[in-house]
Parts: C-alpha cells; structure tokens; sequence
C-alpha cells in the first residue's frame, strides 16, 4: 500500500498526539505495562514511522509504565540443519554467531516495531536466542530477567512476568492470530497430545560461544492439533481471540484507521487455558 492509499485510509497523517489520543481512548493508560504487536499499514501514514509509534505508546504509559515486545531472533540457525550433510553441519556449528542480545537482529516476521524498540537507549532483551522478548521502561529489567532456558514460554517467562505484573496486550490494527501471550497458555494447559520441539542454537556464556540444546512447546506449527477446533485455514489463535472477543474479554477501539483491542493479561491465560483444555480434553 502507498503513501496516498494511506492517507486516504487515514484521513491524514496519523501523528503521535493522535496515536496518544486513540490509546488513551482505548483504555490504555499512565503506569501500564503492556506487550503490543503492530501492524503498521493498518494505522496509516504514520508521521515518523515505529519511532513515533513507540514515543506515543510512552506518552501514554508514563514513566512508571513499560512497553514489551516479542522479538526472537531473525538469524537463529534453522531447527532441522541437524538432517543437512554433515560438512554442512560442521561449518554451521564451528562459525556461525552466537546470540547476542545487544545486537542480534529481531525476527522481520514480527514487523518493525520489535527491532525498533529493542534498539532503544535502556530497552532490555531476555536472554533467550529463539523466543526472546525486550522491554523499556520501570519494569523493563524484572520482566526479562532470568528468560528459562528451557520451557520459554512457561512459568518464569517474560510472557508469565506479564501476567504477574498485572500486564496487558495492545493489538494495535494486527491481526488477532498475533497475540503471541497465548504461547503461555499453551504451555500451562493441561490438555494431551501437546507438542514439543528440541534444537541447538549457540548462545554466549562467560563471552565464549556455546551450543546449548533447548526445549519448548512447538510454538511454530502449533502446540496441540486444533484441527477439529479451527478447520481449513483459520488460526487457532484467531479462534480463541474472537471467543474471548465474543465473552466480553478486552476492548475494541480504533488507532489512527487501524482496528485494535486491548486486553489483560491474566484474562486472556486463564480464558485460553480453559478454552484449550475444555475443547481438546480428553
């Protein structure tokens, strides 16, 4: 979409007083810490781009507020290199670099907003290679501390700190498939056939660079089987979101042109676990 369709969709620039405006509207406010995904054509035109969005999401948090963003890491070795040829493999495992938290590149699949603010003076980003998170402002340090190694999606994760920090997400105009917290309720729902994946990534322990193995649900090709739950080509995740929409959990408002919702954390893991164990339970 061009500048002009933007604007069109928008009716103008869409400034930071006004992001401030609608997400003030929407309910967002002073002292929140909130988790925000963002697809940024679905506002308009931006005057200013992610940095802009970032400055407004500030303005309206306050100092004693925090942002927070799912960031993973856009260069991580693939899971299956382990099935290439093994000169190929050797090659990987002797240069490829270790995750660097500082400078490791956010995944470009999660849009721009991520690397932008995980580049931020003061931003701080978990410690995990494949499902790491950043976050700035007061609670910045507490949510990205000590990211489990293993189950980082689970208790003790950022997405867990959330939801202890009495959080919220922002969908602001992405799409309800994106809410990335429910990756927490699958990994607390009891439900059977859950799926889990394992890999090697190298990390940095004491500034050598190390291969660790890892272990999480299999948050890429989905956790459970919801097939019988979400048919054909819809997303799990959009299934839960729009009941949770429908049972009156979050509300819904516009940004700029975009389509947003704001929810509370720990509404949205509670619902999505019983959801999952209700409609996939044994």
């Amino acid at each position: 979409m061009d500048e002009r369709e933007l604007l069109a969709r928008s009716e103008g620039p869409v400034t930071r007083s006004r992001i401030s405006h609608d997400l003030a509207e929407l309910g967002l406010g002073d002292g929140d810490v909130v988790m925000f995904h963002t697809r940024m054509s679905a506002i308009g035109y931006v005057a200013g781009g992610p940095q802009t969005v970032i400055e407004a999401l500030r303005d309206v948090v306050g100092a004693r507020g925090t942002l927070m963003v799912t960031c993973g890491w856009n260069d991580a070795p693939p899971y299956d290199f382990v099935t290439w040829p093994q000169a190929w493999q050797d090659a990987l495992r002797e240069q490829h670099p270790a995750y660097d938290p500082d400078l490791s590149e956010a995944d470009h699949n999660n849009g721009r907003l991520p690397e932008a603010l995980r580049r931020r003076p003061g931003a701080i980003r978990s410690r995990h290679p494949d499902a790491s998170f950043a976050a700035l402002g007061a609670a910045a340090a507490d949510l990205m501390a000590d990211h489990p190694w293993d189950d980082p999606h689970g208790p003790g994760s950022p997405l867990a700190r959330l939801v202890a920090h009495g959080g919220r997400v922002l969908l602001l105009g992405a799409p309800l498939d994106t809410l990335t917290l429910l990756h927490h309720a699958e990994a607390l729902a009891q439900a059977p056939g859950k799926r889990f994946v394992e890999y090697e990534q190298p990390i940095l322990v004491e500034g050598r660079r190390v291969w660790r193995r890892f272990h999480d649900i299999d948050s890429e090709n989905g956790a459970f089987d919801y097939s019988a739950v979400a048919p054909g080509e819809v997303d799990p995740f959009e299934v839960i979101a729009r009941d949770m929409l429908a049972a009156g959990i979050g509300r819904t408002g516009r940004v700029g042109a975009a389509d947003s919702h704001l929810f509370e954390a720990a509404q949205v893991v509670d619902f999505a676990t019983a959801w999952i164990e209700d409609k996939l339970g044994a």
